[in-house]
């Protein structure tokens, strides 16, 4: 949000407020999910604060405290609701928060490609899709097979969140492009590791049932 912005109702300077500090017009929101928060771009968030933000910000722009202003101030509210729970949803979860940042920078967020396969679990994708195919024939014993992948699916996603997190501190230290370069690829392959994940615990739901 610009910091030379003037009051649309009152023209005076308001800075970056939402509301002018002279009429107490609530302004335009900004599109900017950080800047809408009063936050720096950081990928490292404290939660708790950011709870607190929300809280705070969703009952200071709720429609219902704008329903005797101006049409103007209705329809800012409306905007500034939507933004806000939008921009809540993504900041609050850090592999969404890091696509956002990723997408203001100009990086292509597109949908997991099956040729993106991490190249250290072409075998093992390969073992289970033999399994999940027997198991899809009604050949029980894949499941103990399936059983261990779910595990080691588990384990590596936790540790591709605990590499996220060492990468979102140095970003966040050198705001260096390459980091998010290779942010961007640790979130494919957490995408792919999370989607052969869901594919193990959905075949064996179903086999259970």
């Amino acid at each position: 949000m610009s910091a030379n912005r003037t009051c649309w109702q009152c023209a005076q300077s308001i800075g970056a407020s939402l509301f002018c500090p002279h009429c107490k017009s609530l302004q335009p929101p900004p599109s900017g999910y950080y800047t809408l928060f009063g936050l720096d771009r950081k990928l490292n968030l404290n939660t708790n604060e950011l709870q607190q933000r929300f809280y705070d910000l969703s009952r200071q722009l709720h429609p219902d405290r704008f329903m005797r202003k101006s049409e103007a101030e209705r329809q800012y509210s409306l905007d500034a609701s939507s933004i806000l729970n939008d921009a809540y949803r993504a900041l609050k979860d850090p592999v969404k928060r890091a696509q956002y940042v990723l997408s203001q920078e100009g990086f292509e967020i597109g949908e997991q490609r099956s040729k993106d396969v991490p190249p250290e679990l072409l075998e093992e994708v390969f073992e289970l899709n033999m399994a999940l195919e027997e198991m899809r024939s009604g050949d029980d014993s894949a499941r103990p097979q399936l059983e261990s992948a779910q595990n080691n699916f588990t384990n590596t996603l936790n540790e591709v969140d605990r590499q996220l997190e060492a990468q979102f501190r140095t970003y966040d230290e050198s705001s260096n492009r390459e980091v998010l370069t290779r942010i961007r690829g640790t979130l494919n392959r957490r995408k792919y590791i999370q989607n052969l994940l869901d594919e193990v615990q959905d075949q064996l739901a179903v086999g259970a049932q």
